[in-house]
């Protein structure tokens, strides 16, 4: 892992949400794009080298969903570039780290994703992102 990809967060309206970050950050999202297989709508910005990711969820059967029910909006997940994703799913595994999916999926923003499970990360929601190429 080389450095933060982005920073997952939750919310119920991406358009308010949209507008509120712009507002914040001081420019607009660069990217709006929908994952069906995760059930999420999700709106990028970028911040320096970093990315904010909003998430909205399109079903209520999905991941997005079930935490704005369970926790409210808020920080989802840290995502982590990698250069290497299935090296580092496999070094993650062999230090004891549970993956929540034993492959990696195919995410936003052109990127092959995998996560682990916050049981084994002390809480937090991390996600591996490495670049399509």
């Amino acid at each position: 892992m080389n450095r933060i990809e982005h920073l997952g967060i939750a919310v119920a309206n991406i358009e308010a949400a949209n507008e509120l970050f712009a507002k914040l950050l001081g420019k607009a999202h660069y990217k709006i794009e929908t994952v069906e297989s995760e059930g999420v709508k999700t709106s990028f910005f970028k911040v320096g080298e970093s990315k904010i990711e909003l998430l909205e969820a399109t079903n209520p059967e999905s991941p997005i969903s079930k935490f704005l029910t369970k926790k409210g909006e808020g920080v989802h997940h840290i995502a982590f570039h990698v250069d290497d994703i299935e090296k580092e799913m496999d070094r993650l595994k062999n230090e004891g780290f549970v993956l929540i999916n034993e492959n990696y999926k195919d995410g936003a923003d052109n990127k092959k994703v995998c996560f682990l499970h916050p049981k084994s990360t002390g809480g937090v929601l991390i996600e591996l992102c490495q670049e399509k190429k």
